[in-house]
């Protein structure tokens, strides 16, 4: 039987039509972009026409993103980069965020205030959505950096950008904002200027592209500091040969992602709806994490929590009856506390150690979800009564 694969937030199969146009610059079109003999100008026009195709999807100029290594590279990037540089022209030394972003954006932030920043960390309510009312209180003439994510990746949360955007700067004009929009691209729109951010993250291998590249958006004029030095690259803002092949691969992903969204939407939201409304029904004391209302989470994804039983083992059993699941995020697997999103959200540690996220994508079926149907609730109750719950 078949494998199924649920775990789309966690990475995505790369689409055959990315890696075919990945694949001369494995080949044939290997050289430096930054030689000025014909192999290095022949990655350099490639690199240059991804960029101007990424820029044109993002309603952006060509100068004002950044290729890196991956959607954590771009968050760290992005919020170091603006804070030294906020700093060091007398803005402040104080940054928010919010309590259920992904570690790339909450490590970086705690690191800074190891480093002599001062950090708010917003709540948010029983969905994952920001407390607006908390962020404007927040925001002062310290304030330098503002970074929320544009949704979720643990529950799918799709957070008011543009509001919060617009709330940042109308306490302080002077404040740079980020947003991870590493799980929302090529989902929903993402377009800088519409959400009013600064700064903006994206990763490849979220949308079907290759693992290790990504971009980093950064807005005419935001003051900013490169943080990884030793060559020009990148408009002098991030040192190291580019990767041509994987920026290739980036771009053809996004072009692919913008023009079928519409369609790949569709299709995941009529999959993910029927476990969102189904699942419950078949397996008592399910707790559904994030939005019930599925207009107001991503279209793909599906999480919950199953009470008396405990996640690593539903886990396990999905993986012997081939499915691939996760807990939440893929980053954090091993790890022994509950979820910093889920407790975030007021769920009970306890329940929070029995949390399911499911996300489905281009390749799934109708079939594949009559069978998760069918085997999970299946599991759940053998666990249950194993446990004497």
């Amino acid at each position: 039987m078949a494998r199924i694969y649920l775990d789309h937030a966690a990475t995505t199969p790369p689409d055959p039509r990315v890696l075919e146009a990945m694949w001369p610059f494995y080949t044939t079109h290997w050289g430096n972009p930054s030689s000025i003999y014909l192999e290095g100008q022949e990655a350099r026009r490639a690199l240059d026409s991804a960029r101007k195709l990424c820029a044109d999807l993002l309603g952006v100029a060509p100068k004002e993103l950044v290729f890196t290594g991956g959607g954590t590279e771009s968050d760290n990037a992005a919020i170091r980069g603006a804070a030294f540089a906020q700093r060091d022209l007398g803005r402040g030394n104080h940054v928010v965020t919010s309590a259920v972003e992904h570690h790339a954006v909450l490590h970086t932030v705690e690191q800074l205030e190891r480093e002599g920043f001062r950090a708010t960390y917003l709540p948010v309510d029983a969905d994952g959505v920001v407390d607006l009312a908390a962020l404007e209180a927040s925001v002062g003439d310290e304030t330098t950096v503002v970074s929320v994510m544009t949704a979720n990746n643990e529950v799918g949360t799709i957070q008011p950008i543009a509001e919060i955007a617009r709330v940042a700067k109308g306490k302080n004009p002077r404040v740079v904002v980020h947003t991870d929009a590493v799980q929302a691209a090529g989902v929903i729109d993402i377009t800088p200027s519409l959400l009013g951010v600064d700064l903006l993250s994206v990763a490849a291998h979220k949308l079907y592209g290759p693992k290790g590249v990504g971009l980093l958006y950064i807005r005419n004029r935001t003051p900013w500091q490169p943080q990884l030095l030793g060559g020009s690259q990148e408009k002098e803002r991030r040192a190291g040969t580019e990767n041509v092949a994987g920026v290739v691969g980036l771009a053809t992903a996004m072009q692919l992602a913008w023009d079928e969204r519409e369609a790949r939407n569709a299709h995941a939201r009529l999959l993910r709806d029927r476990l969102l409304y189904e699942l419950p029904e078949r397996v008592p004391d399910t707790v559904i994490t994030g939005p019930v209302d599925p207009v107001r989470r991503l279209p793909n994804n599906f999480s919950c929590c199953f009470r008396n039983v405990e996640g690593e083992s539903v886990l396990l059993a999905l993986d012997m009856a081939d499915v691939a699941a996760s807990s939440g995020s893929a980053c954090t697997t091993g790890a022994l506390e509950p979820s910093h999103v889920l407790t975030a959200m007021g769920v009970d540690p306890d329940l929070a150690h029995a949390s399911l996220r499911l996300t489905v994508g281009n390749s799934n079926t109708e079939a594949d979800v009559d069978r998760v149907l069918t085997v999970l609730p299946e599991i759940v109750s053998r666990l249950r009564a194993l446990a004497g719950g």
